[in-house]
């Protein structure tokens, strides 16, 4: 006869790992929203000094980030992170832009 427990030791270890969705996308949106609000913030300012000087800090900025957060999107916890910095990034840009125009 086994271990009583056994059977529910075995079946535990055979499941396939489930993603956390919904506390994925919590740290997500915590993580688009902190990221946004620092794009907005950084641009504006910028922008009220020089727009081209803006427009290159905020793009070597990304860039200088960009390389570490590609590394990280396969990390199982840091993924979400860099998921949320990515639409961060694209907002903030998107409502720079529209408010330029």
């Amino acid at each position: 006869m086994g271990h009583p427990h056994a059977q529910y030791q075995a079946h535990s270890t055979d499941q396939p790992a489930r993603t956390p969705w919904f506390t994925g996308l919590v740290v997500a949106g915590f993580s688009a929203a902190l990221v946004f609000v620092a794009v907005v913030a950084f641009g504006s300012q910028l922008a009220r000094i020089n727009v081209v000087l803006a427009v290159v800090l905020e793009v070597v900025a990304v860039v200088g980030f960009a390389p570490s957060a590609w590394r990280l999107r396969r990390v199982p916890i840091w993924r979400w992170l860099v998921y949320g910095a990515a639409a961060g990034v694209l907002g903030g840009w998107f409502v720079m832009l529209v408010g330029a125009a």
